[in-house]
């Protein structure tokens, strides 16, 4: 049979590993999502690094369509058709970054 003093140093003893534990299952938890986050971001970066990307696109029927295309900072209107890609212009910036840039010379009024 235990003793008192072994019965009630039994549970103490239990609650110093018991908070141990937990404590070390928190830092892998914090870890991992560390880990999940620092990937996240290393693959949007990846993402938003692309060389040429394809912003819209339109068909105009019979296999033609008319593509917006972002290539190093540029934006260029390429029509396509068998056999051939064609510049139709090179686009200045959308209506969006247009209104922005306005907006930051105005300011309020």
């Amino acid at each position: 049979m235990q003793t008192t003093a072994e019965a009630v140093a039994a549970p103490a003893a239990l609650g110093a590993g018991g908070l141990r534990s937990f404590l070390a299952l928190g830092a892998v938890a914090a870890l991992l999502a560390l880990t999940v986050w620092g990937l996240g971001r290393l693959a949007q970066s990846r993402r938003g690094h692309q060389p040429i990307t394809v912003e819209s696109a339109v068909t105009l029927g019979d296999k033609r369509s008319l593509v917006i295309v972002a290539v190093e900072g540029r934006r260029l209107l390429v029509g396509l058709a068998p056999g051939s890609v064609s510049l139709v212009t090179e686009l200045h910036a959308s209506f969006g970054e247009t209104l922005a840039a306005s907006l930051r010379t105005e300011g309020p009024r």
